[in-house]
């Protein structure tokens, strides 16, 4: 997918022709709690977003691509040096962790951006003949993309939280040039799950938003829609909520030169078709940075990102109507050191804090990527 250079310019929403009310002013979030996830010297570790984050109470598992840290123009990542996804496990609401392997844990298909470690044999994806029980309670989904580029896509599940799991299988690629998948699904019952992804535009380039669900267990994959038109640029990394039993909610990565944003689109008819609503999120700077969508227990929505653009932070901004409107940005934190930052995924433990994962860098810990955590209170 994208590669980016460093430090991308800050772009005004006047420039965009939005409107610039509700976009600054918000406050600090007070009282937020940062931890380190996964951080070793010299090792860079990457993009929560790519790869998924499940909840069962206070047990928290992550996703995250673990490499080497070297100095380069874009993502300061050896290429040269093995890299492999990696999974976080907190077992109380994310101010601990522990890591583990993705690979020890059953999931040896080829994976984005991974070079095999010497000696280390992989699984190429299969037919799924099974059902999945995607209303088990200590169901783990994973949808993977097997290239770096638009290609083919896989999938997993796992019953016991992620400590095994069962794949990798096939996934459609719908017609189009290429599937990138990552993981962002809805479950509605026992043999019925959606899912939203990111196909390769006609050209090959990257990318546009569809939706597809199964109603057989996982089976059979049928493609329900486009989410929006194809872009000039990219639109890419949706990210959804289901509002009713016939509404559903999904902001999406968007990037146009010269500028960035989150758009916001609406189905209300269960995904049969969408509309635009206003943006989530404006002046992203240049690179733009994926959301993270959470529907909170009072009902409010919240979305988590990260800008790229001085001051380098972690956002958030909520909405009270749906996705109509949104509050301004609230700071999660903006020490970072580097535009390389974000990608990242939330869940609400059951006191109601939320725990927002991504990829940072700070001046007091140095030059490497960690994976970090805030567990904030987003209000009433």
């Amino acid at each position: 997918m994208s590669s980016f250079g460093s430090h991308p310019a800050l772009i005004s929403a006047a420039v965009l022709g939005w409107p610039t009310s509700g976009q600054h002013g918000g406050g600090r979030v007070e009282g937020a709690k940062h931890v380190k996830v996964f951080y070793e010297k010299g090792r860079y570790g990457g993009w929560p977003a790519n790869h998924g984050i499940w909840l069962w109470g206070n047990e928290i598992l992550v996703g995250f691509m673990a490499g080497h840290h070297k100095e380069r123009q874009g993502h300061s990542i050896d290429p040269d040096s093995p890299r492999r996804p990696m999974f976080a496990r907190s077992l109380d609401g994310g101010e601990t962790w522990a890591i583990e392997d993705v690979y020890e844990n059953g999931m040896r298909g080829e994976e984005a951006e991974t070079t095999r470690l010497e000696g280390e044999e992989l699984t190429a994806p299969t037919e799924f003949t099974g059902a999945i029980d995607f209303t088990h309670a200590d169901l783990a989904f994973s949808v993977r993309r097997t290239s770096n580029d638009a290609g083919t896509s896989h999938f997993y599940y796992s019953y016991d939280r992620g400590r095994h799991w069962e794949g990798p299988f096939a996934l459609p690629n719908f017609g189009t040039p290429g599937i990138a998948a990552r993981t962002d699904y809805i479950v509605d019952d026992k043999d019925t799950c959606t899912l939203f992804l990111t196909a390769a535009k006609a050209d090959g380039n990257e990318g546009r938003p569809l939706c597809v669900r199964t109603t057989d267990g996982g089976r059979i994959w049928n493609m329900l829609s486009w989410i929006d038109s194809e872009p000039g640029g990219f639109a890419i990394m949706p990210a959804s909520v289901r509002l009713s039993a016939t509404d559903l909610l999904v902001l999406v990565r968007r990037a146009e030169k010269p500028g960035a944003w989150i758009s916001t689109h609406l189905s209300e008819d269960n995904g049969l078709s969408w509309r635009e609503l206003s943006p989530a999120a404006t002046e992203l700077g240049g690179s733009s940075n994926p959301p993270a969508l959470v529907k909170l227990k009072d009902g409010r929505l919240c979305v988590v990102y990260g800008v790229r653009a001085e001051p380098y932070r972690m956002c958030a901004r909520l909405s009270s109507d749906e996705g109509r409107t949104w509050s301004d940005e609230l700071i999660l934190r903006d020490d970072g050191g580097t535009w390389d930052l974000g990608y990242p995924r939330s869940v609400q433990r059951p006191d109601g804090k939320v725990v927002s994962v991504y990829y940072f860098n700070d001046v007091e810990t140095g030059c490497e990527r960690y994976i970090g955590a805030t567990i904030w209170d987003p209000g009433h």
